[in-house]
């Protein structure tokens, strides 16, 4: 692997942790891998996350191009997020960071 193709790499994963390494985002990913969610599932599956951060992951993920916003118009007026293309392409690897996890590191 040339110099190049390494720092390359280290940017993508650079990338790749400044979303994926924040707390309770892995989890919400894991939930939305399941399927659709509305916002007070995906709270009550992830549980003890605020109101604000809850929310700022979601727009962090929907602007990342990972999950999608839909609004389901009413009455009532409810939003369901669901995994991307992009994001159902994750949960494998998600899976696989895991069981490394499970191996590698002390529970």
């Amino acid at each position: 692997m040339t110099e190049d193709e390494c720092v390359r790499g280290d940017a993508a994963l650079t990338r790749a942790f400044a979303i994926l390494g924040t707390r309770w985002t892995g989890l919400l990913l894991g939930q939305l891998g399941h399927g659709p969610a509305g916002y007070r599932e995906l709270s009550r599956a992830v549980g003890r996350v605020s109101d604000s951060v809850l929310s700022e992951r979601l727009t962090t993920l929907c602007e990342a191009g990972l999950v999608r916003r839909t609004v389901i118009e009413g009455p009532p007026v409810a939003v369901s997020y669901e995994l991307t293309p992009a994001g159902c392409a994750l949960i494998p690897v998600l899976g696989q960071i895991s069981a490394w996890a499970d191996e590698h590191l002390p529970a």
